[in-house]
């Protein structure tokens, strides 16, 4: 069962790779994460990756330091940013960041596929992302609701990347309305066809049992 649960991960992160590369070429605008790293890559030439990387240990050293230092977070979610950024790159690399399709075709097999996979990435129980991370550890903290400090996160991502050049568009927009609402729809027509859901019943509860007390 494991295998299985690690296979949907990695496919999961394939495919979410494969997304923000069609985002990226459709020029259109991309998810507010990416927003965020095409700015930093404009102006300091950083790769996705690396950044993706950074931030997620940033985000780590947040959750961190929430839980008083009591808690050594869950290292899978550091191999999520680091394995997505830098497939991200090499997509990029392969493609040239261009495709022969339209880019309103892009945008929707962008949005498709960034939806898919954070679906199966959910259901795979494992590599949480790091904005998510901190937002739950917030709303444990304050009782406030997971949506406020996520969107928080995702309006401060795209603000900045945008400020740095960063690809903000049409695409932002639909990515935050699209993926966010049909993430929970395609997680059902998924286990309607058979693909096995080891996610948390419980998420809070989930990544406390990832972490590691000290």
């Amino acid at each position: 069962m494991k295998n299985k649960k690690y296979l949907l991960y990695f496919l999961g992160c394939v495919l979410f790779s494969l997304g923000a590369t069609f985002f990226i070429a459709s020029n259109l605008g991309t998810n507010p994460l990416d927003v965020f790293t095409t700015g930093i890559r404009k102006q300091f030439g950083l790769l996705i990756g690396t950044t993706q990387s950074l931030f997620a240990i940033v985000c780590l050293i947040i959750w961190t330091i929430i839980y008083k230092f009591k808690r050594i977070p869950p290292i899978s979610t550091f191999l999520t940013f680091f394995l997505c950024g830098y497939l991200i790159d090499f997509f990029l690399f392969l493609t040239g960041e261009q495709t022969p399709l339209n880019s309103w075709v892009e945008l929707c097999i962008a949005l498709f596929l960034c939806t898919e996979a954070s679906a199966l990435i959910i259901m795979s129980g494992f590599g949480i992302r790091a904005m998510d991370l901190v937002a739950i550890a917030l709303t444990d903290k304050t009782g406030l609701p997971f949506w406020v400090y996520k969107g928080i996160a995702e309006v401060l991502l795209f603000t900045v990347g945008w400020a740095l050049g960063g690809m903000f568009g049409i695409g932002t927009i639909a990515f935050l309305f699209f993926v966010g609402w049909m993430i929970q729809p395609f997680i059902y027509v998924n286990q309607r066809l058979g693909v096995p859901n080891f996610g948390p019943v419980g998420l809070l509860n989930k990544v406390k049992e990832e972490s590691i007390k000290v």
